[in-house]
């Protein structure tokens, strides 16, 4: 049996090795056709993007930030003349995209975000960031706007400016344990778009995408910032805590289309502007200018709708059917009035808060300590991470009434979730 699944498991990693060639080659050749130019063809070649952080890496240093070691002038790759795989170098790691590139803070080696804005194209992104990062706003802990840490000008190109940010990642990553954690995400978003609305700035692209989390508590070691799952060095995976253990801290990010408005300005109006939603009713088939207040809460509204209720049920240990056929279902009700395609029936953001709250207040403990689990779960698969969850749980209690030893205990890997799925794999075929 064993030797099937390790068969299996190789095919399915050559196919994987295969179609990611297929796809760089793909890349590749649009780029070529786009832009007459030929971009890196392997981990040791670096590509036009990173070639400009490349130039600028000691001017950088000179500013405070250390870039990982691939982009040093004198990088040799560290995996030449050995028999290492590039695979398991970090120095082989490329970023997802060009203007954005991760850095060490030297003067504490603090983790962050390095991020290149070009102020022709986003006019009001570094003012608005700055706006959140001034007293008393930053210490508010209703702020959920991405801290900017500074604002750093590019050399001899005065559109080009570099915003310096904490290292985040996506707020789904690691995955919701209990549906506890989910609320407490639900929350703090509602209440950081309650901040931002109170302070008249309306984000006007805040989908899931820019929605990013502080996930320093949640582990020991640091993560990559390209390879979530692994470690900083790529030693192995990157064990996390339970969000019940260790709260993280959401934010918005990407200011970049957003607007700040006087407080007399109630009803501002603005010309519709795509952001990663395309699905906001009063931007199909209109260009009429619109207030962009109501649209933010149609984006989140069906961020929860995408992301949570049409992804997600409830599992509880003793099965409770009521429970876990409603799974997300009380939202449904706040959710509808927040997509409404006319909007000015939906509701401000005030009145969300409100009613989040009335509703949450009805949630029993039982479910509350449900595993958020995704629709069409297999049961296998389910009985494993029942076992895991339940397990986390008690240990969780356990620590919060002084027992530390059990705080190892409660620590997930990547790799146990990747164990499940080939058992389960096994078993049911």
């Amino acid at each position: 049996m064993f030797s099937a699944i390790r068969k299996r498991n190789a095919e399915k990693r050559d196919r994987d090795i295969a179609a990611r060639q297929e796809r760089r080659a793909t890349l590749a050749r649009r780029e070529f056709e786009t832009f007459r130019r030929v971009v890196g063809q392997g981990p040791g070649v670096r590509g036009n993007g990173e070639m400009w952080w490349c130039n600028h890496y000691e001017w950088l240093k000179s500013c405070g930030y250390l870039l990982r070691p691939r982009y040093a002038t004198d990088w040799v790759p560290s995996w030449q003349g050995t028999k290492k795989s590039p695979r398991r170098c970090e120095d082989a790691v490329v970023p997802s995209y060009n203007h954005l590139i991760d850095a060490t803070r030297i003067s504490d080696g603090k983790f962050v975000i390095l991020k290149i804005v070009k102020q022709s194209r986003h006019p009001f992104e570094a003012d608005i960031g700055r706006f959140f990062m001034s007293k008393p706003l930053a210490s508010d802990l209703n702020n959920h706007c991405v801290p900017i840490y500074d604002v750093l000008s590019v050399p001899q190109d005065e559109d080009r400016i570099i915003l310096v940010m904490p290292l985040l990642r996506p707020y789904s990553n690691p995955p919701f344990d209990a549906l506890s954690e989910v609320i407490d995400c639900i929350r703090q978003l509602f209440t950081g778009l309650q901040f931002m609305h109170t302070h008249r700035v309306a984000h006007r692209d805040c989908m899931n995408l820019n929605i990013l989390m502080d996930a320093t508590s949640l582990y020991k070691e640091p993560f990559h910032p390209f390879r979530l799952e692994w470690r900083r060095d790529l030693s192995g995976y990157a064990k996390h805590y339970t969000r019940t253990r260790c709260r993280p801290k959401y934010y918005f990010i990407d200011f970049g289309i957003s607007r700040r408005y006087d407080l007399s300005d109630t009803s501002p109006l603005e010309l519709p502007i795509l952001g990663g939603d395309k699905t906001v009713p009063e931007f199909q088939d209109s260009i009429e200018p619109r207030n962009p207040f109501p649209t933010d809460i149609y984006y989140i509204g069906n961020f929860l709708r995408e992301d949570f209720i049409q992804v997600y049920l409830l599992s509880t240990i003793c099965g409770d059917a009521d429970i876990e056929i409603e799974g997300f279902g009380f939202l449904e009700g706040l959710v509808a009035d927040m997509v409404q395609d006319d909007p000015s029936k939906r509701p401000t953001i005030d009145e969300v808060v409100s009613r989040f709250d009335a509703i949450c207040k009805g949630l029993s403990g039982r479910k509350l300590h449900s595993r958020v689990a995704p629709k069409g779960e297999n049961r296998v698969t389910a009985l494993f991470r029942d076992a895991g969850h339940w397990t986390r749980r008690f240990v969780s209690k356990l620590a919060s009434l002084g027992g530390s030893s059990c705080v190892e205990n409660e620590m997930i890997s990547p790799g146990q979730e990747s164990m499940k799925k080939k058992m389960t794999r096994s078993w049911s075929s």
